[in-house]
This record gives C-alpha cells, structure tokens and sequence, in this order.
C-alpha cells in the first residue's frame, strides 16, 4: 500500500526531528520509503502564540494495515519525546498525521481517512504538492487543485 505521511515540529531541534522521523520510517518492517518533499517553515495553524513549524511529507510503501502504521507513528511520536496531554494544535517535538492510503478508508475513534483536514492546511498540502500534485485525495480533489484554494502567505521552502 501507498501510504502519504506529514511530519511536523516546532520544538527542540526540528529539523533533526523530521531527519529522524523520516528515517524511523523506513526502518518500519517491510516498508520503504519511496519519496520525500523538501522542508518548509510554516506558520503555526489553530494555536497561533506558538513559534513556526518546520513540516514535510514522504510517501511510503508499506504492507501495514492502516491502524497499525497509526500505532507505529504513535510509537515514533513517543520516542521523539512527543507528551499528548490534550492540547489539541499546540507545540511539539514530532507529529506524524496519516494523509492518505490508496485504496483504504477508515472512519473511527482512532482514524480518519482520509485526513479530513488536508484541503485547510498549507502546510500539508505544499510537501504532498511536490510529491503528488496530481493525488486525488477522495471528497476532496486533487493535491495541486487543493493547494490552489489555501492560502500560502508565511510558508518558506528551505533548502
């Protein structure tokens, strides 16, 4: 299965946790990475007193079942030093949201797919843009025609 991942972090040294992460990743049984975007700045989305977040995505082949490469994210999260305490879009070291798994949809306590958030966030969008552009994400559109709709203003591709 193709799996489509977005990583953000905007505490600690952010770029190595994105480094990391990525490479966690491929480590997951059977699984390879496929592709990477570039890193972007962006602004902090939903809690806005924050500092800016460094985010990206990869596109991974993986024979894990949707729910269990959630466990694994929640697993690398953890190991990043990742505290969930309910705070919903503040800061952290690592999150790794779930885009998108062809062909697979999931609709529970748990898990979304796909994402019900991507067509909102630049910051997801722009990564999976060069990845995919033309991705349709389903009841939402294409990745290139999403990306079209957000506004961008404060994202910064770095090298």
């Amino acid at each position: 299965m193709r799996a489509y991942i977005a990583l953000g972090s905007n505490l600690g040294d952010s770029r190595k946790q994105l480094l990391d992460a990525i490479e966690a990743l491929a480590e997951l049984p059977h699984t390879r990475l496929l592709a990477r975007s570039h890193v972007y700045r962006t602004p902090p989305w939903g809690v806005r007193d924050q500092p800016d977040f460094l985010n990206a995505v990869v596109v991974l082949e993986t024979p894990l079942p949707p729910h269990e490469l959630l466990d694994a994210l929640l697993d690398i999260e953890r190991a990043a030093g990742r505290e969930r305490n309910g705070e919903r879009w503040g800061p952290r070291t690592l999150d790794l949201d779930l885009l998108h798994v062809a062909g697979k949809h999931a609709n529970d306590e748990r898990l979304t797919l796909p994402h019900p958030h991507i067509a909102e966030r630049a910051f997801v969008l722009l990564p999976l843009n060069e990845l995919a552009p033309d991705l349709e994400i389903p009841g939402q559109g294409l990745v290139a025609d999403l990306l079209r709709a957000v506004d961008t203003q404060g994202c910064e591709l770095l090298a």
